[in-house]
C-alpha cells in the first residue's frame, strides 16, 4: 500500500512513530550496536540477522487490515514504556547486557501502542512480540544443555556397545577423551529452532493446541538431535580416529545434519497446518468490535503530550542511570590475605596454572594456604568499588573459569554454604574444585542472580557499597580430596562474610 493511499491521520501517526523510533535508536545506540555485533560475530546468533526482515514481512501481512483502524495516542502505553525503561536501567545497574538490551527492544515496541493505540497494538501484537528474538539470549542455558547432551550421549554410546565412562561433561572411551564443550551444547540450534517454531506456529496454525505441540517438538527435537550428533561423533571415532570424526562432525553436522532435522520437523507438521493459505492474519472488524479494546481505546491522549511524556520518562531514566553510574565506594589503598589459624601461606605452584578473572576489580589477591597434614587450598579475592558494564563480579567469563584458558567446566560441585560449587578439569587429568561466593552489604551468597539484585537495589537507592568476590579452590590430590580440604579451611577461617569484610577493611 502506497503512502498516498494512507489517510491523513495515518500519515501523521507514521511520521510521529518514525521520529520517536529514530530518537530511541540513537539514545540507546550502544545496546543496538552490541546486539548487532552478536548477530554478526557469534554463530549462536547468526539466525537473528533474519529476524528484522521477518518482522517487516509480518507487518506487511497486516497492513491491509491495520489501515482500516483509526490510529490514536494512548496514555497507558506510557506505562509500558516506563516499565521497559526501568528494565533497561536495572540491566545497567546489574551489568546484565541481556536485560538492558531487552529493555531497549521493549521500549521501541512500547512506542507502537503509545502512539498508534491499543487496537493497532492488538493487530501488531505478534510482530511486536517477535521482536524479543532480536535480543541475544541462551548462554545461560549452556551448562544445563551440556549435562543433558552428555546424558543422552553416554546412553547411546552404551547402547551401541562402546565401553565408556562419563564424568560431568567428559566421556572417556577407548578412542580417547571427549568433552561436551559449550559449542557442543546445541544451544545455537535450540534458539534458532525456537525462533523458527514460534514463527511457523503463528503463520501456519490456528488451533492453540496444535501450536503448543509444535512448539514442544521444536524444543525437544533439537536437544535429542544434538545428543545423537555427539554420539555419532564418538561412535565414528572408535573406527576412524578422533581427528577424522571431529572434523567430519564440524563440517557435515554443522551444515547438514540440523538442516535435515529442521526439514523433517516441518515435513511432519505439514499435514496438521490448519490456517488457510489465503486467510487473513488479523481481522480489523473483530478488533474494532472488541469491547475490551473499546474500553482501552477510551484512555486516549494527545499526540504531542504522549511524545513529551515518553521523552520525559526516557530522559529521567538516563539521568538517574548516569547518577548511579558515578557511584564508587571508598576502598583501602592496599589489601592483604590474613592469617588463618592452623594454615600457613605457601608458594602458589599449581600443576596447571589457574587464575580466576575479575575484570574491573580495584584489588585482586591470589594465594595458597597449607595445613600441617599437607592439605592445600587456593584463595582468590577481588574487591570492586562499584559494579558496571565490564566490571561485574558475576559477569560472563569472570570468576573461577575464565574463557580461553586451559581449564574446562566439568560439572557442578558438591553443595557448599553460600557458594556456587563447580568442578573444573585441565589437560584431561588435573581436576579442581572451586567454590565462589559474593558479598555486598549484608549479603553473602553463591548466587549471581542475588548479587545482581542487591547491586540493582543499591544503584536504585544511589547507595555506595563495595562488592567482593571470594573463590576457595583446591586440586584433587591422592588421599587429600579437594572438598575435605576446603571444608577444613572454611572451619578454620570462621564466618567467611566477616573474613571478607576484614580483607576489604570494613571491620
Amino acid at each position: 500500500m502506497g503512502w498516498n493511499a494512507l489517510s491523513p491521520a495515518w500519515r501523521q501517526a507514521v511520521v510521529r512513530l518514525g521520529c520517536v523510533e529514530l530518537a530511541l535508536f540513537l539514545l540507546f545506540f550502544g545496546d543496538w550496536s552490541a546486539m548487532a555485533g552478536q548477530w554478526w560475530n557469534s554463530s549462536t546468533y547468526n539466525h537473528v540477522l533474519l529476524v528484522p526482515a521477518i518482522i517487516v514481512w509480518l507487518v506487511h501481512q497486516r497492513i491491509g487490515q491495520l489501515v482500516r483502524i483509526a490510529p490514536q495516542s494512548w496514555w497507558p502505553g506510557l506505562l509500558l514504556a516506563a516499565g521497559a525503561a526501568m528494565l533497561w536501567m536495572m540491566g545497567v545497574f546489574a551489568g546484565l547486557a541481556t536485560a538492558r538490551q531487552l529493555g531497549a527492544v521493549l521500549l521501541a515496541a512500547s512506542a507502537v501502542p503509545t502512539l498508534l493505540g491499543p487496537r493497532v497494538g492488538a493487530g501488531l501484537v505478534f510482530p511486536l512480540g517477535y521482536m524479543l528474538f532480536l535480543v541475544p539470549f541462551g548462554d545461560e542455558l549452556v551448562p544445563a544443555l551440556q549435562m543433558i547432551t552428555a546424558a543422552i550421549t553416554i546412553a547411546l554410546v552404551h547402547a551401541s556397545g562402546v565401553k565408556a565412562v562419563v564424568d560431568g561433561v567428559f566421556i572417556a572411551t577407548p578412542a580417547g577423551l571427549f568433552e561436551v564443550a559449550e559449542a557442543c551444547s546445541g544451544v545455537k540450534f535450540l534458539i534458532a529452532m525456537l525462533a523458527f517454531g514460534v514463527l511457523v506456529a503463528n503463520a501456519c496454525f490456528i488451533d492453540w493446541r496444535r501450536r503448543a505441540i509444535f512448539l514442544a517438538v521444536c524444543i525437544v527435537v533439537p536437544i535429542l538431535a544434538n545428543g545423537v550428533r555427539a554420539w555419532a561423533t564418538i561412535f565414528a571415532a572408535q573406527y576412524f580416529g578422533t581427528a577424522a570424526a571431529t572434523g567430519f562432525d564440524h563440517i557435515v553436522y554443522g551444515w547438514f545434519f540440523f538442516a535435515l532435522v529442521l526439514a523433517l520437523v516441518l515435513t511432519a507438521a505439514w499435514r496438521f497446518f490448519d490456517r488457510p493459505a489465503d486467510g487473513q492474519v488479523i481481522d480489523a472488524e473483530a478488533i474494532a468490535a472488541s469491547p475490551t479494546l473499546a474500553r482501552l481505546a477510551s484512555l486516549q491522549a494527545g499526540g504531542t503530550a504522549a511524545i513529551a511524556s515518553l521523552a520525559t520518562i526516557v530522559l529521567l531514566v538516563l539521568a538517574w542511570t548516569r547518577a548511579a553510574e558515578s557511584l564508587s565506594a571508598e576502598l583501602p589503598r592496599q589489601i592483604f590475605l590474613p592469617q588463618v589459624a592452623g594454615w600457613q601461606p605457601v608458594d602458589y605452584k599449581p600443576r596447571v596454572w589457574w587464575e580466576p578473572r575479575a575484570g574491573g576489580a580495584e584489588h585482586r589477591l591470589l594465594g595458597r594456604y597449607a595445613d600441617g597434614s599437607g592439605r592445600q587450598v587456593d584463595v582468590f579475592f577481588a574487591l570492586y568499588a562499584s559494579q558496571s558494564d565490564g566490571r561485574e563480579a558475576g559477569g560472563f567469563g569472570e570468576g573461577a573459569l575464565p574463557t580461553g584458558g586451559s581449564w574446562a567446566w566439568l560439572s557442578p560441585g558438591p553443595p557448599a554454604p553460600d557458594a556456587d560449587s563447580e568442578r573444573l578439569l585441565a589437560q584431561g587429568r588435573v581436576e579442581r574444585l572451586a567454590q565462589t561466593s559474593y558479598r555486598t552489604g549484608d549479603l553473602m551468597t553463591g548466587s549471581n542472580a542475588r548479587l545482581k539484585l542487591a547491586n540493582m537495589v543499591d544503584r536504585l537507592l544511589l547507595r555506595e557499597r563495595p562488592t567482593m568476590l571470594l573463590i576457595l579452590s583446591a586440586e584433587e590430590r591422592p588421599g587429600k580430596p579437594a572438598g575435605e580440604a576446603i571444608a577444613s579451611f572454611r572451619q578454620s577461617l570462621g564466618p567467611p562474610d566477616r573474613w571478607m569484610d576484614r580483607i576489604a577493611g570494613l571491620r
